[in-house]
């Protein structure tokens, strides 16, 4: 199986995972939350999400959303609403900040299911990546061989990146201890994100559709 321009793919997809954008301020959150393991988790659960978006651009699902106005609002207003969710929980830690000692105790045993949950469904709920897919992959299928097989290899190959990049940002923000031990920068922190992840929530509803 060959994958069209390759190199080509490799610099744009690098770029793509490198463009700070809701991954980047969700794992920084995380990261802040509950340490390097629930970043990383965070962003498992991001690249998870890639292979849908993948299989849907391969059997032509996401064709659906740049045709169809209502659908695309439809699942572009869940999306967003979750970011928005997602926003608030952080706004809602800040102002509780005086608790923060107790609920990461808490939060430390249930990190990994959480962070996971939150990854894949920022992921999967943005359509914003369902259409990139659809417009992107299909510049690099080699038509004498599979779609499928190669949107699954060009996922993966994105998978890697993104989870090497995103896992050593977390890894960075877990070095500086004794700021991540300070209960204002984690406040400041979560209070920042939580702007950050309502900010693209707003932005994600506000956009016209693509269609």
């Amino acid at each position: 199986m060959h994958i069209q321009n390759f190199e080509a793919f490799i610099v744009a997809i690098t770029i793509l995972t490198l463009t700070p954008g809701l991954d980047t301020a969700l794992v920084i959150r995380n990261t802040t939350r509950g340490g390097f393991q629930d970043g990383a988790v965070t962003s498992l659960g991001i690249c998870l999400g890639l292979f849908v978006h993948a299989t849907f651009s391969a059997l032509g699902i996401s064709v659906v959303l740049t045709q169809s106005a209502e659908l695309f609002l439809v699942v572009k207003a869940i999306g967003a609403a979750y970011l928005i969710w997602l926003g608030l929980s952080s706004l809602r830690s800040f102002r509780h900040g005086s608790s923060m000692a107790v609920e990461q105790s808490v939060v430390n045993k249930v990190s990994g299911k959480r962070s996971l949950r939150e990854g894949f469904l920022s992921n999967v709920l943005n359509p914003k990546t369902a259409v990139f897919y659809l417009a992107f992959l299909p510049q690099f299928i080699n038509p004498e061989f599979s779609p499928f097989a190669q949107s699954m290899l060009m996922a993966t190959i994105h998978f890697v990146i993104a989870m090497l990049w995103q896992c050593g940002l977390s890894g960075m923000l877990n070095s500086a201890k004794c700021l991540l031990k300070s209960s204002k920068f984690t406040q400041w922190m979560e209070a920042t994100t939580g702007v950050v992840l309502i900010g693209l929530g707003v932005k994600l509803l506000m956009e016209e559709p693509a269609v």
